[in-house]
């Protein structure tokens, strides 16, 4: 009887440790996740700074794309992180906002203002982001 008490016991505690660890790789999971995203959002913050000083000409060596290069690199490998790390729906608001200010940055500017532009692209992947992390 006392073999079989233990055997209980000792399963028990082994579930119980399984559930636990279970529970801190979810959560660590989800920290990785609201870093990745956090990191994302500094990165397209970066990027819409660089876009609104873009002057209206520019040289590789001017001191504007020695600032944007790095900008828009980290802008894409932040893109790629939440590609691999996030779930699967906040993949495509992320590549049409960080397109969106690729584009901002890059291009020549049209008409209407930059912040208006880039807004719709923002809220689409901040909305999403948050239900992904809720």
């Amino acid at each position: 009887m006392t073999y079989l008490t233990q055997r209980t016991t000792q399963r028990a505690g082994d579930r119980a440790e399984e559930q636990r660890r279970a529970a801190a790789r979810v959560e660590e999971r989800r920290a990785e996740q609201i870093r990745t995203v956090l990191e994302f959002i500094r990165s397209a913050l970066e990027a819409e700074g660089v876009a609104h000083a873009r002057p209206s000409q520019w040289e590789v060596a001017d001191d504007w794309y020695v600032r944007a290069r790095p900008a828009m690199d980290g802008l894409r490998i932040a893109e790629k992180s939440i590609e691999l790390l996030c779930a699967p729906g906040l993949h495509s608001p992320t590549t049409l906002y960080a397109r969106a200010l690729n584009q901002a940055v890059w291009q020549e500017r049209d008409e209407g203002s930059l912040a208006e532009r880039l807004e719709p692209f923002k809220a689409e992947f901040l909305a999403v982001a948050r239900s992904s992390l809720a």
